[in-house]
C-alpha cells in the first residue's frame, strides 16, 4: 500500500540520473517496490557492457514528460530493429570519471597515473563508440545523434605515448624522465655490483647460505651473521626475526647508495613534472572528456535496454496521453521470463470510457500477477524501456501510482489488516484523478463480507467517477454485479480448469470468475456432509450467480472448442489455397517460359530466313552478273534458264512426294490461301483470278507466278503440292509489296525477297507500300534501295497511287 506524495511547489522532480520525473508527483518508491520495479531494472542492467551503463539503467525512474518517453522509446526501438536484423552495436565500457573531472576543474591540481589512465581508457572507448554510431548512422539516426565531438587526436596520441596498457607511466612521457630513469638504472647497477663484491670478500661463515643483496628501509644492504668476526663497518638498517642476522649497509657503499637515492629523487621530480604536463594538456578539454564519457554511458544504457527487449521479443508500444486507451497485447511478466518460467501471455484492452477492471476468480489463478504486470508495463514504458509486449500495444501516461497489495498489518502502528487497507483507500481517494493508476488486491477483504463489499463498491464507484485507471481483484460475489450498474466498470477473469481445478492463466475480459472454493475443498477431501451444509448456507443469490457463471463458462468452453475447430478448418483451407496459389504461380512461370522460348524460336527462324535470303540474293546477283557478261542473247537466256531450273528443282525437292496434286476436287478457288514451297517454312499465298498469287509473309503482299502452291486447310501447317498453272512463264504484269503492320527486321527481309523476285521476273519496277506512320518502314525501304546496285532510281509514287506512303523502285 503506497501513495505518491505531491512534490513541493516550484521544485521540478528529477530521477537519480537527472532525467525528468513526473511533473505533478514522483511515483512512490514503495509503490514501485510493490510491483518489483527495481528487480526488473537489475535484470536489464545485466545486459550492459560496463558497470556505469548498468548503474544508469538502475537510476531510471518513470517520467511524466511524454516527449522524453517517446524519444527514449524511439531510440531503443532503433537499436531493437538493428538487433532483430542480426546486426551488432559494440559498446566499450568506461571507468568512473566524476571525481577525476572534478579535480580537472581545479586549477593547479595534478592527476595521478591511475587517473590519467582512466582518462585514456575513456577517450579510447569513446573513439570506438563514436565509430559504431557512425557505422549505423543511416539505420539509427537518433542513436547516431548521441555522438559527441571527439577529442584532439594529438592529445590522444600524447596519452598513448605516456601511459602504458597496464597503467604505467612510460619512458616516452618526456625525454627528461627517460634520462633520469636511465641514471637510476645505472646507479642501481653500480651499487649492487659493489655490494656483491663486498659479500664475496667476506668469510663464507659470515654470510647465511644463499644470501643476496636486499633492501631494508629503502636502502640496499647485505645480510651478515651477528656473531661474525669479519662483520664489515657500516650502518645496520634491520635484523632478522631471530636476531641472528644483521642487514648492513657497508660504509664503502654508502656513497653509491646516496647516488642512487639522488637519482630516484630526480626521477620522481620528472615523473611529477610529466604528470603535471599531461594534466595541463587535459584541463582545457574537460568538457569534451565529460561529453564523451556521458555519450558512452548513455549509449551503453540504450543498447542494454534494446538487447533486453530483443531477448524478451518485445515490440515498441505507442504512448497515449493520461486517460487514454490501455491496450496490452501479448503482455508477459518480465521477472517470470527472467526466471525461465513458461509465461502465458494475456491481452488487455480498456477504452478511455472503461476506467475500472474488476478481476475475480479463485486463488492461485494469477490475478495478482496480472495486476503487477500491468503496473510494470506502464512504469517501464514511462522509464524508457520497451517491455515484453506484442504489436499494436498502447500505454497511457500516468502521473501517480497507488498500489495496495498484500497484508499490511502493523502492531507498531496499532493497525489491523482491514484498518491498513482502509488507510490506503483513504489516501488514494485523496489524490486519485484521471492521471492515476490504482492497483488494489483483494479489495474489501479483512472484515464482514457484506460491509467490506459495500465499502469496496463505493470506493470503486468513486474512483471510476474520478477517471482513475483502476484494477482490483476480489472474491466478493456482490462486487461481480457492479459492472451491471456502474458505467465504466468492467469484469474480468482468469480461466480455471474446472475438471483439474488448476489455473490456466488465460485472461478474459467481460466475464466475472467463479471462486471454486467449495469445489477446491471437495478436491482436498473435506467431508461431503460438511460441504452439503456449506452449499445450503450459501445465499440463494450467490448460488444463482455461481450457476449462471458456470453456464456461461461451459458455453464459453464450447465456443472455444468450436473456434479451435473452425480455426483448424480455416488453417486447412488456407494451406490448400496456398498450395493452389503456388501451383498457379508455377503454371504461370512455365507458361511464361514457353512464351519466351516461342519468341526465341521465332527470332531464330527470322534470323535463319534472313540469312537464307541474303545467300540466295548473292547467288542471284552472281547469276545476273554472268548473264550481263554473256557474249550474246542466247547465253543470257541460258543463264536465266539455269537460275529458273535451279529454283524449280529446289521447289520440287522441298515438295512432299506423298501429297497428291491439287486439282478442282481440292476446292482451291480464287481468294483461298495456300503455301508456296520455296523453303523450309514456305510463304502464305492468296490465289488471284489470273491464276497467279499474292505472297503473304506476315502482312507482306507480293504478286508472283503461282508455280508451286499448297493449300492451307483451316490454318494447318502441313503443305501439299499445288497443280501447275496453264501459263508456265514466271513473268507477271505488275509487282508490289505491302509492309504495313510489319516490324523493321521483318520489312528488311521482305524487301530483299521482293527485289530478288522482281529482278528474276525481269520486272522494270517494284512498288513498296510502307505507309506514312512514324517513318521507320519508309527509312528501311529507302536505305535498302539506295544500297542495292540493281536499283537505278527510286521515288515516291504519284499522289493518286499512294504518294509518300509508297516508294517505287526502277531497276537497271
Amino acid at each position: 500500500m503506497t501513495a505518491a506524495p505531491p512534490m513541493e511547489p516550484g521544485v521540478p522532480p528529477r530521477t537519480r540520473d537527472g532525467t525528468p520525473a513526473c511533473v505533478e508527483a514522483e511515483h512512490s518508491a514503495a509503490g514501485l517496490a510493490a510491483i518489483e520495479f527495481d528487480a526488473v531494472l537489475d535484470v536489464v542492467a545485466e545486459f550492459a557492457s560496463g558497470p556505469l551503463g548498468g548503474d544508469a539503467i538502475r537510476a531510471l525512474r518513470p517520467s511524466c514528460d511524454i516527449e522524453w518517453v517517446r524519444r527514449e522509446l524511439t531510440e531503443v526501438g532503433e537499436l531493437l530493429d538493428l538487433f532483430k536484423r542480426g546486426e551488432r552495436l559494440d559498446v566499450a565500457p568506461v571507468p568512473p570519471l566524476r571525481t577525476i573531472l572534478g579535480r580537472l576543474r581545479v586549477e593547479g591540481s595534478v592527476l595521478d597515473i591511475a587517473e590519467l589512465a582512466a582518462v585514456k581508457a575513456t577517450l579510447a572507448a569513446a573513439k570506438a563508440v563514436g565509430g559504431e554510431l557512425l557505422r549505423h548512422a543511416t539505420s539509427c539516426p537518433r542513436i547516431a545523434a548521441h555522438r559527441a565531438a571527439p577529442a584532439d587526436r594529438a592529445i590522444e596520441r600524447t596519452l598513448e605515448l605516456a601511459i602504458g596498457d597496464d597503467g604505467d607511466l612510460l619512458d616516452t612521457a618526456s625525454p627528461a624522465l627517460a634520462a633520469t630513469r636511465r641514471e637510476v638504472h645505472a646507479a642501481r647497477e653500480r651499487l649492487v655490483r659493489r655490494l656483491d663484491a663486498l659479500m664475496r670478500d667476506l668469510d663464507p661463515s659470515s654470510v647465511a647460505g644463499n644470501s643476496t643483496v636486499t633492501m631494508r628501509s629503502g636502502r640496499y644492504v647485505i645480510p651478515v651473521r651477528r656473531d661474525s668476526r669479519q662483520r664489515p663497518e657500516g650502518i645496520i638498517h634491520d635484523e632478522s626475526a631471530s636476531a641472528g642476522t644483521l642487514f648492513i649497509e657497508p660504509t664503502a657503499a654508502i656513497d653509491l647508495g646516496n647516488a642512487l637515492r639522488s637519482a630516484i629523487a630526480a626521477e620522481e621530480r620528472e615523473t611529477l613534472a610529466a604528470l603535471r604536463e599531461l594534466t595541463q594538456r587535459l584541463r582545457p578539454i574537460e568538457p569534451t572528456i565529460a561529453a564523451l564519457h556521458a555519450m558512452c554511458v548513455a549509449v551503453d544504457s540504450l543498447a542494454a535496454r534494446a538487447r533486453w527487449s530483443h531477448d524478451v521479443d518485445a515490440v515498441v508500444p505507442a504512448v497515449d496521453l493520461a486517460g487514454g486507451e490501455l491496450r496490452l497485447n501479448v503482455a508477459r511478466h518480465p521477472l517470470l521470463i527472467a526466471r525461465g518460467i513458461a509465461v502465458v501471455p494475456f491481452d488487455l484492452r480498456m477504452m478511455p470510457d472503461e476506467r475500472t477492471l474488476l478481476l475475480s476468480g479463485p486463488n492461485t489463478g494469477g490475478k495478482t500477477v496480472l495486476l503487477k504486470t500491468v503496473g510494470l508495463m506502464i512504469a517501464l514504458v514511462q522509464s524508457g524501456f520497451v517491455p515484453p509486449l506484442g504489436p499494436d500495444s498502447v500505454v497511457p501516461m500516468i502521473d501517480r501510482l497507488f498500489v495496495d497489495i498484500g497484508d499490511h498489518q502493523s502492531l507498531a502502528a496499532d493497525l489491523s489488516t482491514f484498518a491498513a487497507h482502509v488507510a490506503a483507500l483513504r489516501q488514494i481517494l485523496g489524490w486519485a484523478d484521471r492521471g492515476t493508476l490504482v492497483l488494489l488486491d483483494e479489495i474489501g477483504s479483512g472484515t464482514d463480507p457484506a460491509e467490506g463489499g459495500a465499502l469496496a463498491a463505493a470506493v470503486l464507484e468513486s474512483l471510476t467517477a474520478r477517471g482513475a485507471l483502476t484494477l482490483a481483484t476480489t472474491h466478493l460475489g456482490a462486487l461481480k454485479m457492479l459492472a451491471t450498474r456502474v458505467a465504466g466498470v468492467v469484469n474480468g477473469s482468469l480461466h480455471f480448469d474446472a475438471d483439474t481445478l488448476s489455473p490456466t492463466y488465460r485472461f478474459t475480459k467481460g466475464l466475472p470468475g467463479r471462486s471454486y472454493g467449495l469445489a477446491i475443498a471437495r478436491r482436498l477431501g473435506v467431508s461431503s456432509d460438511v460441504l452439503r451444509t456449506a452449499e445450503a448456507l450459501v445465499p440463494e443469490t450467490e448460488r444463482n450467480l455461481d450457476l449462471l457463471l458456470a453456464s456461461v463458462e461451459a458455453r464459453r468452453q464450447a465456443l472455444d472448442a468450436d473456434e479451435a475447430h473452425f480455426r483448424e478448418r480455416l488453417d486447412d483451407v488456407e494451406r490448400r489455397e496456398a498450395g493452389l496459389e503456388a501451383a498457379r504461380q508455377s503454371h504461370d512461370a512455365r507458361d511464361a517460359a514457353l512464351r519466351m522460348a516461342e519468341k526465341g524460336a521465332e527470332r531464330e527462324r527470322a534470323r535463319t530466313a534472313k540469312a537464307y535470303l541474303l545467300e540466295a540474293r548473292k547467288q542471284v546477283e552472281a547469276a545476273l552478273s554472268l548473264a550481263r557478261g554473256a557474249a550474246d542473247e542466247a547465253a543470257a537466256k541460258d543463264a536465266r534458264r539455269m537460275i529458273e531450273d535451279g529454283i524449280r528443282e529446289q521447289a520440287d525437292r522441298l515438295d512432299e512426294p506423298d501429297q497428291p496434286p491439287l486439282g478442282d476436287s481440292d476446292g482451291v478457288t480464287v481468294g483461298d490461301r495456300v503455301r508456296l514451297n520455296t523453303g523450309a517454312t514456305g510463304e502464305l499465298v492468296e490465289l488471284r483470278a489470273d491464276g497467279k498469287g499474292v505472297v503473304l509473309v506476315g502482312t507482306m503482299r507480293l504478286v508472283i507466278a503461282a508455280r508451286t502452291l499448297t493449300r492451307i486447310a483451316g490454318g494447318g501447317t502441313r503443305p501439299r503440292r499445288a497443280a501447275p498453272m496453264p501459263d508456265e512463264s514466271p513473268a507477271v504484269a505488275d509487282y508490289e509489296l505491302d509492309l504495313r503492320g510489319m516490324r523493321a527486321d521483318e520489312a528488311e527481309s521482305a524487301v530483299l525477297l521482293a527485289i530478288d523476285r522482281a529482278v528474276l521476273a525481269e520486272q522494270p519496277h517494284l512498288a513498296v507500300i510502307h505507309g506514312m506512320g512514324t517513318g521507320v518502314l519508309r527509312d528501311v525501304v529507302r536505305r535498302i534501295l539506295a544500297d542495292d546496285r540493281r536499283v537505278a532510281t527510286f521515288e515516291f509514287a504519284p499522289r493518286a497511287q499512294g504518294g509518300a506512303g509508297v516508294t517505287v523502285a526502277v531497276f537497271r
